[in-house]
């Protein structure tokens, strides 16, 4: 049995079967994507207690969510679902070894995320108005976590990565180097993401 000669739904359906050569395979297929995202990743954190050894270990195990997760009805394909899956256990990851290595940020986000040169974005300010300020009422509604939440559905996937890893302390060299993207289009990013938070608040 060669993957080459199965599709993905096709090994999925073997794998609901409990087929265990076709579990093997799909893993083998998609190694190389969990190899080459963990260096490239690994290259904007290092020095974080992390290896590229742990990074493919998330990988292994986000591909193992996407399987268990993944269904055909969903609008997308499972090699974009898996790479997702893939990209976000490693993005915690990085995340959490981060926030252990500084001991500066808390279990939530932060509400002040530096963008520009220095320049904070404050999401109260951001959202809040002269009139009525909507982030308090958001507040006394929702916690820090749940407006964070909201905030994030908003966002499309590359925007809710970069948003993340800004919150968390990184800088935009580290986010570009992390994600594969250029200083230019983490700017973008986090400027779309500053609209989206505007407009949320109006």
């Amino acid at each position: 049995m060669k993957y080459q000669n199965y599709n993905d739904n096709e090994l999925l359906n073997y794998i609901a079967e409990a087929n265990e050569e076709a579990n093997e395979i799909l893993y083998e297929k998609y190694r190389p994507l969990i190899i080459g995202t963990a260096n490239k990743m690994y290259k904007g954190c290092q020095g974080f207690g992390i290896d590229v050894n742990d990074l493919i270990q998330e990988g292994m195990l986000g591909l193992n969510q996407a399987i268990k997760n993944f269904s055909e009805h969903k609008n997308t394909s499972f090699y974009t679902f898996a790479k997702t899956c893939i990209e976000r256990r490693m993005l915690s990851l990085i995340v959490s070894s981060k926030r252990q290595k500084n001991k500066i940020l808390n279990e939530s986000l932060s509400l002040n995320v530096e963008i520009d040169n220095g320049e904070v974005l404050n999401l109260e300010e951001i959202i809040g108005s002269d009139k009525e300020d909507p982030f308090q009422c958001l507040l006394a509604t929702e916690s820090e976590n749940e407006l964070i939440a909201k905030i994030k559905k908003q966002l499309t996937d590359l925007e809710n990565k970069v948003f993340l890893l800004k919150v968390s302390g990184f800088d935009y060299n580290e986010i570009g180097i992390i994600l594969g993207k250029t200083p230019k289009s983490i700017d973008n990013a986090l400027q779309r993401i500053k609209n989206k938070i505007k407009k949320l608040g109006e």
